[in-house]
C-alpha cells in the first residue's frame, strides 16, 4: 500500500492509502477526490486523469509509454517533463510518497 498526496488546483491536498496494484487514478477515485474526472476508466483514451508529479518524483516513475505521450498532447496545459496519466501509474510500495497536482481544469 501507498500513501499518496493529491493536490487540487486551488491547494487543498488530500493524502489517502492506496492498494498495490490499483491506479493512481483509481486511487482518486475511490477516495472521491475532485479535480480527476477519468472519462475513459482507465483506458489511456482520454486525458482526464492528467496531473503534474512533484519534482522529486519524476524520475521514479516509470517512463511514458508511446500512447501515455500521444494522448497527453490533448491535456490541458501539459508540462514536457512533468505531467502523466494517472491511469498508467500502478501503485506498488515504491510509491509511498507520491505527490500529484491537478492541473486547473480537465479536457
Amino acid at each position: 500500500m501507498a500513501k499518496i498526496t493529491y493536490i487540487e488546483y486551488g491547494g487543498k491536498e488530500h493524502v489517502v492509502d492506496v492498494k498495490n496494484g490499483l491506479t493512481v487514478m483509481e486511487g482518486a477515485r475511490d477516495n472521491g477526490i475532485p479535480g480527476i474526472e477519468a472519462d475513459c476508466g482507465g483506458a489511456c483514451a482520454c486525458s482526464t486523469c492528467h496531473v503534474y508529479v512533484a519534482e522529486g518524483w519524476v524520475e521514479k516513475l516509470p517512463a511514458k509509454e508511446a500512447m501515455e505521450e500521444d494522448m497527453l498532447d490533448f491535456a490541458y496545459e501539459p508540462d514536457p517533463a512533468r505531467s502523466r496519466l494517472t491511469c498508467q501509474l500502478k501503485v506498488s510500495d515504491d510509491l509511498d510518497g507520491l505527490v500529484v497536482q491537478m492541473p486547473e481544469k480537465q479536457i
